[in-house]
């Protein structure tokens, strides 16, 4: 577990629920510095919690934080990556907390100024020069990003084709395999300098939130990494490698993120030559399901399976959905409980199920 985690985790696993959703968009804030080998200060960590507790309001923490660099005498090594990592967490985390979301080109562009305001000179800018950016997960090797001079077009062109885009009738793999499709394909723009990916990540978050998806932010948090990997192995091809566009990391990212799926998201998996034990990335929930299905009556797998897919659900909406009296409803769950696959956070009106196995 990463340092500092535990803390967040306490909120996030017994807290009240203004509590516990702060401490979520702040980890996962603090988890998307990774896929830039940036790591937030014990500072910030200190300065979210006291956001967290209710003491200071999100536009005080982000003042704290850059009065606190402002006003460091001396320098110290790293500061400048801490600097950025910090400011930035912030910066998403105040994002992340709003419930507003413009799905267009230029509230895109918009996104990267808000996550670098005070960072990036460049932040909300879109860039005039080609780049490229060696892949350790490509031997060396570099996606090929889109020339410059056709970003905006192509910006336009992508977000206006996904307004446009009707979700009715979709089945779920196919859902699946179009969200992952437009988050990769406006990845692979690489509208700015730095900070792509976050701000694709956080974009991707807001749109799901909008399209009325319950997202995990922990996701994000755990496996940005993985998520930047995979949108990198998605838009790459190297015909005399024998090497294609692979978008099935980046779908299992999301089944993960909203079916619950359990892939392994290990970056070694994503490796353009992995070694023998690497070659095939594992489901790790088809022996969970197994063995739970086992364990259990076929009335008590319906109802484990109905939590999963929604942890807000409690006794009445389950004896509604499944046509069940109410107290076999709670024997049920009692089983469930008894058996620790499930487990009840927070208070009875306000809070939610944990699928623990």
């Amino acid at each position: 577990m990463k340092e500092g985690y535990l803390d967040f985790d306490a909120y996030i696993r017994q807290g009240e629920p203004d509590k516990r959703e702060k401490a979520s968009i702040w980890r996962t804030a603090i988890g998307l510095q990774a896929v830039d080998g940036l790591q937030t200060s014990e500072y910030l960590r200190e300065t979210a919690l006291k956001h967290i507790e209710g003491e200071i309001d999100i536009d005080e923490a982000r003042q704290l934080i850059k009065t606190y660099y402002q006003s460091k005498h001396t320098r110290e090594e790293g500061d400048d990556d801490r600097q950025e990592a910090d400011q930035v967490s912030a910066n998403i985390t105040k994002i992340l907390s709003s419930k507003t979301f413009d799905l267009s080109a230029k509230g895109y562009v918009s996104l990267h100024r808000r996550i670098f305001e005070g960072i990036f000179k460049h932040a909300g800018k879109v860039r005039d020069y080609d780049i490229t950016k060696k892949e350790w997960i490509l031997d060396g090797d570099t996606v090929h990003y889109l020339n410059w001079e056709d970003l905006h077009r192509a910006l336009d062109y992508d977000i206006e084709q996904e307004r446009q885009f009707i979700y009715k009738g979709l089945t779920t793999d196919q859902l699946i395999k179009h969200i992952a499709h437009f988050v990769s394909d406006i990845w692979q723009i690489h509208a700015f300098g730095e900070g792509n990916t976050r701000t694709t990540a956080v974009f991707a978050i807001l749109y799901l939130r909008d399209l009325g998806y319950t997202v995990e932010n922990d996701m994000f948090a755990q496996h940005s990494w993985y998520f930047r990997n995979a949108l990198v192995r998605a838009n790459y091809r190297n015909a005399k490698e024998g090497i294609d566009y692979t978008p099935v990391y980046l779908e299992r990212f999301f089944r993960n993120l909203l079916l619950g799926d359990q892939w392994d998201l290990r970056n070694r998996y994503l490796h353009i030559h992995p070694t023998e034990e690497w070659k095939v990335q594992p489901n790790l929930g088809e022996n969970v399901a197994v063995n739970v299905a086992e364990q259990l009556t076929e009335r008590q797998v319906v109802i484990y399976s109905t939590i999963k897919s929604n942890v807000a659900v409690n006794t009445k909406l389950l004896a509604e959905q499944l046509q069940l009296n109410r107290k076999t409803i709670q024997r049920d769950l009692l089983i469930l409980r008894n058996k620790n696959l499930i487990l009840w956070i927070g208070s009875a009106k306000t809070g939610h199920w944990e699928v623990t196995k």
